[in-house]
């Protein structure tokens, strides 16, 4: 990825996170009874060591319709590196489900569509590939206040296209 490709993902990040704090803001001012229901939150996650480096930035909303359902949407943006090796730029959106059987146990259901850009090395004589990849995740979590803590599965999960490692994956939602 050359530096105006970089530039431009920094500025679609970066814009995204403005658009979700700008929501936030109108939200607290307009104290409607619809967005007196809309919890903001995400993730941040930042990874590097031995010529590795990924940052990504996952913001998302959800509507609460009552104190068991809610709905929501999210936003992904990764950006990850391998030293002479390749250079990933991953974006995508995802809708999600939250069910609270009991206020403590939260299961989960998220759709998340992600477009992947890889760039490899040429002296390593493997393509350059762009492709979209689906993931439906199926979790469970205990939830306290505004932070869940959990593990979800994968059930769309194919190893040669997936960016993650495997199908299960632990998470930590935090929804304000």
């Amino acid at each position: 990825m050359n530096l105006a490709q970089r530039r431009c993902s920094v500025k679609l990040i970066f814009s995204l996170c403005l658009l979700l704090i700008s929501l936030n803001t109108f939200a607290q001012e307009k104290r409607s009874p619809f967005w007196s229901q809309v919890r903001f939150g995400g993730g941040i996650g930042l990874s590097f060591g031995d010529g590795f480096f990924s940052g990504t930035l996952a913001p998302s909303a959800i509507y609460e319709f009552n104190s068991q359902f809610a709905l929501g949407v999210g936003l992904n943006g990764t950006y990850s590196s391998l030293k002479d090796r390749y250079n990933a730029t991953i974006l995508g959106g995802s809708v999600l489900g939250l069910y609270n059987v009991i206020p403590e146990i939260q299961l989960s259901a998220e759709f998340e569509e992600l477009h992947v850009s890889r760039n490899f090395e040429e002296s390593l004589g493997i393509e350059d590939d762009t492709y979209w990849y689906p993931a439906l995740f199926l979790g469970v979590g205990y939830r306290t206040q505004h932070v869940t803590i959990g593990i979800r599965y994968d059930v769309l999960y194919e190893e040669e296209d997936s960016i993650y490692a495997n199908a299960w994956m632990p998470f930590v939602r935090v929804y304000f």
